[in-house]
């Protein structure tokens, strides 16, 4: 029964990663087996409580074993106790609804959908929720006896204490680095590194030179050696370090227990601030090593602006690593957001000039790249606040991606709920299938009356998988085990007959076996040496014979056969096409933002047009992210050649991001020329439809052909007429970076068989 999924993952981990965890898996073995022992022995034969001294064996062991919370020991025990209300009260309703058997069904049909769906609330809810469902499904099968209620409740109450005191005070699973700490030895690196720039800036401000040298006027700014060079190696070093920081604040990198993946206002925002983290260490990386030496005064003049800039993002980015680590966020005598707005009227006053006075293309790039740092220091400094702070506040600027600061606990829950209320959530589609797989064996195991019906049940919740092919081979695995577990239970049963003193000698070795053999050596041996606990246990609360084995595999059949049929007919393949599919719609809703963002920043008069919806895009990210999520725990389809997912949603940050931030602080003083708007939008377009022939590829479609080479200019410093705008070297650099990340998605999706699509042209 236990910890099947443990040992299938540890036998293809690295020997010292697997050490630690098979002690962790002994010691909680320990800790439930002297749980549930406490319980059981003392109300079986002191207070000879056969109801109390069941449900105090199974407390321990639905949230001890049957459920993956993860923490610490004092988080473990947190959780166990606030689920123990909602423990006592699926007791009260499974015992009442025992009356009748639709009604029991009924009932489990929507207990198992509500607890399953409980993934959406984040780890801890989701890990709680399978022991959950064993507490209705005990309770609600025959015999009705609601006069057992109290000694039920009680027995669980007793159960789950004994077990909370035991995760704390008995070989406790040690603290891990919260995610505060995580988080915050990030931004201290991105403070380092935005400080190195500063100096590198403000030293090439102070030295000017009539020899310009190599230029780096790739679109992806300035910095960008080529590979190779004996310069880029240290600078490529340096750069891995920022994104090797970055990677660890993804959610696969970071305990369970420290993920701020829940509904409230907490969580989002320090989920925020870790995405404007990697954002802004990852704009560092690109930003490259040493500043390019200023060719003129007005480069020097952009180099002084740019170090101010830097200066002050990374004494950002240290106050606000100190307020991670004391909790208490201390005002600067400064804004982030007047220094970029300072930062733009330089700008402006620069590119407005005399031609002979505005800075090199390159110096204007660098420039760019710049305030996008400074648009992710604010946004991290502000995502911090708020997640520190934790309440309700006013409408924060842009207040698309700050949405939730201002909005109601109840209407975040609410979003969080609703958003994935779709058939497109793979949370929703799990759900869907634990409740048809439980409510099904509740139907069979009730109108056939079979002996012990609830282990049908429990058949089905713990040998139910997210696809079809890793369900039908963890029953492989359980129906030998059960095969093998029954013999040897119908042997000790026929060899010790009515000994109930020999089976309480028998019990509590055999589950400490069982509950520490079981996940490290898989499925088989967990359902054999559970057989045999359980066996052990029945018998000492009413005569039992060998017919008690047979009653076992009987059940354990039959939730097999009905798990696997759910498992066939409710989404088979799991995440595996629904990523697909989500990432598809992904792709999709990239084009209007783009298009709407660039709209809104050629409007005449500037500022007049509506910016573009969010929420399409951030809806459909959500749902990717947690396919996404899902297909990553599930075996055996890595193998297989398919897109960058993970690009993908890093990609709709970026896009949610710029989206918002460039007409913010990028509005235009003037109109921009006709030739400008003309090369905007041309490039706008251009990779809107590449979008688009992304999404068909993902979808597994037919791609639209590609658009003919574009007659525009390819930059804004090669349109005739006035210098660039900054608006527009910013809009470059955005889309330019847009551009390269898309590439890097196209050539990762696998080619359709009947042919393989063409990369898109420059």
């Amino acid at each position: 029964m236990t910890g099947a999924r443990t040992s299938e993952k540890s036998r293809h981990q690295h020997p010292d990663t697997r050490k630690p965890e098979r002690k962790a898996i002994v010691h909680r073995a320990v800790r439930v087996t002297v749980a549930a022992s406490a319980g059981f022995y003392p109300l079986v034969y002191g207070l000879h409580q056969p109801s109390m001294s069941l449900y105090a064996l199974f407390g321990p062991v639905a949230l001890g074993m049957l459920s993956p919370i993860p923490g610490s020991g004092r988080q473990r025990a947190a959780v166990m106790l606030r689920a123990l209300p909602v423990g006592l009260v699926l007791v009260a309703l499974g015992t009442a609804l025992a009356v009748r058997t639709w009604a029991a069904v009924l009932g489990m049909l929507v207990v198992g959908f509500t607890l399953a769906f409980a993934a959406v609330a984040g780890p801890r809810p989701a890990g709680a929720a399978p022991g959950l469902q064993l507490f209705y499904i005990l309770a609600c099968f025959p015999p009705y006896a609601p006069e057992t209620l109290g000694a039920r409740l009680a027995g669980l109450t007793l159960g789950v204490l004994l077990l909370a005191a035991c995760e704390v005070f008995l070989l406790p699973a040690p603290p891990t680095a919260s995610y505060r700490e995580s988080l915050a030895y990030a931004v201290e690196a991105a403070g380092r590194a935005a400080n190195e720039a500063a100096v590198s800036s403000a030293g090439s401000a102070g030295t000017t030179t009539s020899d310009t040298g190599p230029r780096h006027d790739a679109p992806g700014g300035p910095g960008d050696s080529p590979p190779g060079s004996p310069a880029d190696k240290p600078v490529d070093s340096w750069a891995d370090r920022l994104r090797a920081t970055g990677q660890q604040l993804r959610f696969s990198q970071l305990p369970p227990a420290e993920r701020p993946a829940g509904a409230g206002r907490v969580d989002r925002a320090m989920a925020q601030a870790g995405t404007a983290t990697r954002t802004l260490l990852d704009q560092l990386a690109r930003l490259g090593g040493p500043a390019p030496t200023a060719t003129t005064r007005n480069s020097a003049d952009a180099d002084a602006a740019s170090a101010d800039l830097l200066s002050r993002i990374a004494a950002l980015c240290a106050a606000t690593a100190e307020a991670l680590r004391t909790g208490r966020p201390q005002p600067l005598p400064w804004s982030m957001e007047q220094a970029i707005r300072d930062f733009q009227a330089v700008r402006v006053r620069q590119a407005t000039g005399p031609p002979q006075a505005v800075p090199a293309v390159p110096e204007l790039r660098r420039q760019a790249a710049v305030l996008g740092m400074a648009e992710s220091a604010r946004m991290l400094e502000t995502a911090v606040r708020v997640g520190l702070d934790g309440r309700r506040t006013g409408p924060i600027p842009p207040r698309e991606l700050f949405w939730y600061a201002d909005s109601a606990t109840a209407h975040l829950w609410w979003r969080r709920l609703v958003g994935n209320m779709t058939l497109h959530s793979v949370q929703f589609q799990n759900a869907v299938r634990t409740a048809l797989g439980l409510g099904a064996a509740r139907l069979v195991a009730g109108s056939l009356d079979l002996t012990h019906g609830f282990w049908v049940l429990l058949a089905v919740l713990t040998l139910g998988r997210t696809t079809a092919g890793e369900t039908w081979a963890a029953v492989r695995s359980a129906l030998v085990g059960t095969l093998v577990g029954a013999v040897a239970a119908g042997t000790l049963l026929l060899v010790l007959g009515r000994h109930t003193e020999a089976y309480a000698a028998v019990l509590a070795p055999g589950m400490l076996a069982a509950f520490a053999l079981g996940p490290l050596l898989g499925i088989a041996w967990a359902q054999a040496l559970f057989t045999l606990v359980v066996s052990a246990a029945f018998a000492q609360l009413a005569p039992a014979s060998w017919q008690l084995a047979e009653a076992r595999i009987v059940d354990v059949v039959t939730g097999s056969v009905i798990g696997l049929l759910c498992g066939l007919i409710a989404w088979p393949a799991g995440a595996r096409r629904e990523v697909r599919r989500a990432v598809a719609g992904l792709l999709d809703s990239y084009g209007p933002l783009i298009t709407g963002t660039v709209g809104a920043l050629l409007a005449n008069p500037p500022g007049s047009a509506p910016l573009p919806s969010t929420y399409p895009t951030m809806h459909r990210l959500r749902l990717a992210e947690t396919a996404y999520a899902q297909y990553r725990t599930e075996p055996g389809e890595h193998s297989v050649a398919h897109a960058d997912w993970q690009a993908v949603l890093i990609t709709a940050n970026h896009i949610l991001v710029g989206s918002r931030w460039l007409p913010r602080f990028d509005l235009p003083p003037v109109g921009v020329t006709p030739e400008a708007a003309v090369w905007a939008r041309t490039s706008a377009d251009r990779l809107a439809l590449t979008t688009a022939r992304l999404a068909a590829l993902c979808a597994g479609r037919r791609p639209p052909p590609e658009p003919s080479p574009p007659s525009a200019p390819h930059s804004p410093a090669e349109v005739p007429g006035a210098p660039p705008l900054p608006m527009l070297i910013d809009l470059e650099v955005w889309l330019s970076s847009l551009t390269m990340e898309l590439r890097h998605i196209e050539r990762s999706v696998p080619p359709l068989r009947s042919s393989t699509p063409k990369t898109p042209s420059r």
